[in-house]
């Protein structure tokens, strides 16, 4: 292997790798953002419909079954929708 086949190799093996650690990043931060969404229209009474939200937020005392009638704040409804921006940047699921 010749010096610069060896370098060649390392860079694209570092590119792999921060590759990979940027996604890891950007998957962390879409589950930081998913429960800060969520935790808004918990503390307003949604009632979740994935098993994903149940499973993590439940559904006791939840009053509201449809999620644009939520009585949130313009402030709550600012941020939802701050945070739905940069989940879709983030290229959040």
């Amino acid at each position: 292997m010749t010096r610069t086949t060896s370098l060649l190799s390392a860079a694209v093996a570092l590119a792999t790798l921060l590759g990979a650690t940027e996604g890891a990043l950007a998957q962390g931060m879409c589950e930081q953002l998913w429960v800060e969404r969520n935790s808004i229209f918990k503390a307003r009474g949604y009632c979740f419909k994935t098993s994903r939200a149940i499973s993590y937020f439940g559904n006791a005392g939840c009053v509201y079954d449809v999620e644009s009638m939520v009585p949130l704040s313009p402030g709550e409804r600012a941020r939802v929708a701050q945070i739905r921006s940069m989940e879709r940047q983030y290229g959040c699921r």
